[in-house]
């Protein structure tokens, strides 16, 4: 058959009637998706523009991606909920989304440790790759939905600092009987250590270490830790910090109200998630080396843990480990998945990461 030919006039009279049933009714999605806003709970204080500048990136994004019509409203620790009580308050349905450790509700279930970190675990590009290979969908379905709750990586510190303590402990028996702030099963080995630990939100550690109720803390590292100011009371800083090799931050979302959204909200959110994941790893790498050189300009001690120390540790962790699995399903399910992927990453980054870095990292 042959084409009928369509003149020059016809061509752009039909153009420009599409140019202005686009210009009045706009990209579909955006007519036809209704507007939703949302608050966000974090367990961040502002001052922390990595960790909670993560956040404000991910709200951003969000927006970005929809045109503006799904809109999440950021808040810091504290004015909505509770630090420490987030992953909770989500599940209620007292604030739809919120930004968390999960380690910091292990009492609701151990498990929730390996979806931030464990003890001589994952580093953060390990942690990334089990996580985005297969993690993150078996934690939502055998541990994150028995909460009504849907969880998705959203930040990462790197490998911690072993934190700062008033004096120095240059050997195990030196940690019997200090009184530090650690969460996490990184806080339950130190337990079986002989240390007598304390979980508290960030803006609520110097106050402590002031007072005198605490010998030793940690946090993250160099950039925020000078931010919080803990370097003016306990000027002895350790690492590395083993509990926390590579800690992913997680966005949780109540399953019900993610549900409820369009589809491309949906995507939004899994998209800027993905977005603040990377943005405040790189963050941390580049902010932190600055940071420890001012540190050290301002009289702060630098020290290895001791060996014996880590040794120490390490075999009370394996310990902890094993009697988790054999108490509980869900945390074995997910502990032999997690532990087969650190046996295989370990090997690997061993092999190749471990020895350039024994070469080149000290070349400066």
């Amino acid at each position: 058959m042959a084409e009928k030919k369509i003149g020059r006039r016809t061509f752009l009279r039909r153009a420009a009637v599409g140019a202005a049933a686009s210009s009045v009714f706009g990209p579909v999605y955006a007519q036809t998706t209704r507007r939703v806003r949302w608050q966000m709970a974090t367990s961040w204080p502002k001052s922390l523009d990595t960790i909670y500048g993560a956040t404000l990136l991910l709200g951003r994004r969000v927006a970005e991606l929809t045109g503006g019509r799904f809109t999440i409203e950021v808040h810091p620790a504290g004015e909505l909920v509770r630090p420490l009580e987030i992953l909770p308050a989500v599940q209620k349905g007292t604030v739809p989304i919120g930004h968390t450790a999960a380690y910091y509700y292990t009492k609701l279930h151990p498990a929730l440790a390996i979806a931030t970190a464990l003890p001589f675990g994952l580093t953060a590009r390990q942690q990334n790759a089990w996580l985005e290979h297969g993690g993150t969908e078996l934690l939502n379905k055998e541990l994150f939905e028995a909460f009504g709750l849907l969880a998705l990586p959203a930040g990462n510190t790197a490998l911690q600092m072993g934190g700062w303590f008033r004096f120095p402990v240059d050997r195990a028996a030196d940690f019997r009987g200090l009184r530090m702030r650690i969460p996490g099963l990184g806080g339950e080995v130190l337990r079986r250590i002989g240390v007598k630990t304390v979980t508290l939100p960030g803006n609520e550690i110097l106050p402590a270490l002031e007072a005198g109720d605490l010998d030793a803390t940690e946090w993250v590292g160099p950039y925020d830790d000078e931010k919080l100011g803990f370097y003016k009371v306990a000027t002895y800083y350790y690492y590395p910090g083993w509990w926390e090799p590579g800690p992913t931050l997680h966005l949780v979302i109540n399953r019900r109200a993610y549900e409820r959204l369009p589809r491309e909200y949906r995507e939004a959110l899994v998209s800027a998630a993905r977005d603040a994941n990377a943005w405040s790893l790189a963050a941390y790498d580049r902010k932190n080396p600055e940071a420890l050189t001012r540190l050290l300009a301002n009289g702060v001690q630098l020290r290895p843990f001791p060996q014996d120390f880590l040794k120490l540790a390490f075999r009370e962790a394996e310990n902890l480990y094993a009697e988790l699995a054999s108490e509980d399903a869900t945390y074995r399910k997910i502990f032999n998945d997690w532990n087969k992927n650190r046996t295989l990453l370990f090997r690997w980054f061993s092999t190749n990461e471990a020895s350039y870095a024994d070469f080149a990292f000290r070349l400066f």
